[in-house]
C-alpha cells in the first residue's frame, strides 16, 4: 500500500474537486474525515499536515500537497496512465497550466467576491481578475469550441474548471450561460464524477451523524 494516497477532506468543502480528481484517477486513496463542524480542521493532528487549517490535503510517497489546483496538477502528473495533462513536450501544456492558474487566480475569487457581494476595490488592477465581467468573458472563451477545455482531451483543467463552474452557477454567482451549462452537463455525465458524488452523500451523512 506505498503508493497509497491518503486524502483529507470534508464531503462540505473545496476538497470535493479532488474527491472527484481521485476517481479520475483510479489509483488507491484512503478517505480521512475531517469534521469542519466539530472544528478537526484546527485539531493539532490535522495542524500538522496543514498548517492552514484548511482542507483538502493529501499525502503520497511521504510528500504532502495542498490547495486543489495543485493537488489536481499534481496526481495528473504522478499516474500519468490516466491521461489527465498533457505530456510535458505537448505543445497544448502551455494551454494546460494557462487555465489551470486562471482557475485559481480568477475563477474561484472572481466568484467568491460576487457570492459574498463584495464591493468592486478602489483600484479594480490591483485584482488578479481585473473584473468580473473580464473573467466571465474569458471563461466562456475557455470552454468554447469545446467539447473541453484542451478540445477532444479531458484533463485535471476541466475537473479544476468544471467543478467551479458549478459551484459558481449553484450559489448563482456565476451567470448560467448555455455555453457553462452545456460544458457542466458534459463533464458531470463522467462515471467518475457520479462516483464520486455517491461517495459524498454517503460521507456527509456519516458526517452528519457523527456530528
Amino acid at each position: 500500500m506505498g503508493d497509497e494516497i491518503v486524502f483529507y477532506s470534508s464531503p462540505m468543502s473545496r476538497g470535493r474537486i479532488v474527491h472527484w480528481m481521485l476517481e479520475e484517477v483510479g489509483a488507491p486513496y484512503r478517505f480521512e474525515m475531517v469534521n469542519l463542524e466539530t472544528k478537526d480542521q484546527k485539531r493539532p493532528e490535522y495542524l500538522a499536515v496543514n498548517p492552514m487549517g484548511k482542507v483538502p490535503a493529501i499525502v503520497h510517497r511521504g510528500t504532502v500537497v495542498t490547495e486543489c489546483g495543485a493537488i489536481c496538477a499534481y496526481l495528473a502528473d504522478a499516474f500519468p496512465a490516466a491521461r489527465l495533462a498533457p505530456p510535458p513536450d505537448s505543445p497544448t501544456r502551455g494551454a494546460y497550466y494557462r487555465w489551470m492558474f486562471f482557475g485559481g487566480t480568477c475563477v474561484e475569487a472572481a466568484v467568491i467576491d460576487r457570492m459574498f457581494e463584495r464591493p468592486p476595490p478602489p483600484r479594480p488592477g490591483a485584482l488578479a481578475y481585473g473584473c468580473y465581467e473580464d473573467m466571465v468573458a474569458t471563461l466562456e472563451k475557455a470552454v468554447t469550441p469545446g467539447p473541453y477545455i484542451l478540445g477532444t482531451q479531458f484533463t485535471a483543467a476541466d475537473v479544476y474548471i468544471g467543478a467551479q463552474i458549478g459551484f459558481g452557477m449553484m450559489m448563482k454567482a456565476l451567470e448560467p450561460r448555455p455555453v457553462f451549462q452545456e460544458y457542466l452537463s458534459r463533464v458531470q455525465q463522467r462515471p467518475a464524477h457520479r462516483r464520486f458524488m455517491e461517495q459524498t452523500e454517503k460521507l456527509a451523512a456519516q458526517m452528519k451523524k457523527a456530528s
